[in-house]
């Protein structure tokens, strides 16, 4: 009797053990996919483009991060749908990054400084090899350049 309770315990041990590494295969693999557990230090982002297209009912935004170095330009693009005009604002700044983690301060507007500069936290992810950058406040996903020309 007592060597079955034994090895009861012994093959409930082994079954637990089990669940447990497919529950932890299963986070690792739902982390990977919100970018959350993605090791991309190792990944070249300089003399990249990321963009961002957000279609308004009166207005179409564009928006572009452009990584050279330590510096980076950000522009804003606005074209009105009723008028078919276009504005822009060219802003310089620099960037810094921390593992999959890039913060944006873009503090000059068109070669003035500018007493609230653009900051933007961005988290760097890779999905079905795409680079992304998904701005940590607003969720807003960047697609870099290369990869969406590829697309088209």
């Amino acid at each position: 009797m007592r060597k079955f309770f034994i090895g009861i315990l012994f093959f409930g041990t082994l079954g637990l053990n089990a669940q447990y590494g497919t529950l932890n295969e299963i986070l690792n693999r739902l982390e990977e996919r919100k970018g959350i557990n993605q090791h991309l230090e190792n990944v070249n982002i300089d003399n990249k483009k990321f963009i961002f297209i957000k279609d308004a009912e009166d207005h179409t935004e564009r928006d572009f991060i452009v990584i050279k170095g330590k510096e980076a330009t950000y522009v804003e693009v606005f074209d009105d749908k009723a008028t078919g005009e276009s504005s822009s604002n060219v802003f310089t700044g620099d960037i810094i990054r921390k593992k999959n983690i890039l913060s944006l301060r873009a503090d000059k507007l068109e070669n003035k400084k500018v007493p609230m500069p653009v900051t933007k936290t961005l988290l760097l992810t890779r999905q079905d090899n795409i680079l992304y950058l998904i701005d940590v406040n607003t969720k807003d996903r960047w697609i870099d350049e290369a990869s969406y020309s590829k697309k088209k």
